[in-house]
C-alpha cells in the first residue's frame, strides 16, 4: 500500500478508535520477518517494543532501498507499515530529503501517539534514514 492511500484512508476515518484498528490492520499486512532475522544487530534501539528492520539496497551511486520490519506489538507495527509506505522502494537520496513529519502530521499521528511510541517512530526513521545514508556511502 502507498502512503497516498494511507493517508486517504485516515482522512476517511474521523474517529481515533477506527484510525488504531486501521493501523492495526496495516501492521498485520507486513510481511513477516522470519526469527532470524530478529537479531540484536537489526533492532531498532529508542523503541520500547521490540521493533527490527532489515533493508535490502539495489544496484547504483543512488541505490533503492527496500524495508522489512517487525514489532512485537500491534499499534507499533502499524507504525512501521506506514513509516515503509513513506520510505520503502524508494531511492536512497530521495529517503534522505523525505520530510515524513509532514505526512505524520497530515495524518494526526503526533496528536494520537504516546510519547513513547512517537520517540519509537523517530528511532524507526533515523534508522531507516542512517541505512540510506550507508547506502550512498558504500
Amino acid at each position: 500500500m502507498d502512503i497516498d492511500e494511507i493517508i486517504e484512508n485516515f482522512q476517511f476515518l474521523e474517529d481515533w478508535d477506527d484510525r488504531y484498528k486501521y493501523l492495526i490492520e496495516l501492521g498485520n499486512d507486513l510481511e513477516p520477518l522470519p526469527p532470524e532475522a530478529q537479531t540484536r544487530e537489526n533492532k531498532v534501539q529508542g523503541c520500547v517494543s521490540q521493533v527490527w528492520v532489515i533493508s535490502s539496497k539495489g544496484e547504483g551511486d543512488d541505490p533503492v532501498l527496500t524495508f522489512r520490519g517487525a514489532s512485537d506489538a500491534h499499534i507499533v507495527s502499524g507504525l512501521i507499515a506506514v513509516a515503509f509506505a513513506i520510505f520503502s522502494g524508494k531511492t536512497a537520496s530521495s529517503i534522505l530529503k523525505q520530510d515524513e513529519k509532514a505526512i505524520f502530521d497530515q495524518i494526526d499521528l503526533s496528536e494520537h501517539i504516546t510519547p513513547q511510541r512517537s520517540n519509537g517512530l523517530k528511532a524507526l526513521v533515523e534508522r531507516i534514514k542512517s541505512d540510506a545514508r550507508s547506502a550512498l556511502a558504500a
